[in-house]
């Protein structure tokens, strides 16, 4: 059931605009007059947050505690967008290339769901 927040019933945020929301906050936090923390950050130093982020988020699924798998996961995602923003901002590619390209490759690896390929089993797959 997803979190309806303090809007009321059908009034939550999509997840496209909070996502979309989540980018902004990424490049106002990169931009003039943003946090100096964020802006001197490269590829190269946030390679570190990148894995201990990861580890973070395999300890919260261990865990099963919901409320630690949201914000651990939080942090993974955010290490990933700032990563993509990098990105953006060198002219390499930009978070809708990186969707684009993974719904892609998630449709071409799956031609039994998306496909006219049929399979019996999971190992099959």
């Amino acid at each position: 059931m997803r979190d309806m927040n303090s809007k009321g019933p059908g009034m939550a945020d999509s997840v496209g605009s909070l996502f979309e929301s989540l980018l902004a906050i990424m490049e106002r936090l990169r931009g003039e007059g943003g946090c100096p923390w964020d802006r001197e950050q490269i590829r190269e130093s946030l390679k570190p947050y990148l894995i201990e982020e990861a580890y973070e988020a395999l300890e919260a699924l261990e865990g099963g505690q919901p409320e630690a798998m949201v914000e651990e996961l939080g942090d993974l995602l955010f290490q990933i967008v700032f990563h993509v923003e990098i990105g953006r901002e060198r002219g390499e590619f930009t978070m809708t290339d990186l969707l684009q390209g993974l719904s892609q490759k998630m449709v071409r690896r799956h031609p039994h769901v998306f496909g006219d390929r049929t399979v019996g089993s999971a190992k099959e797959a």
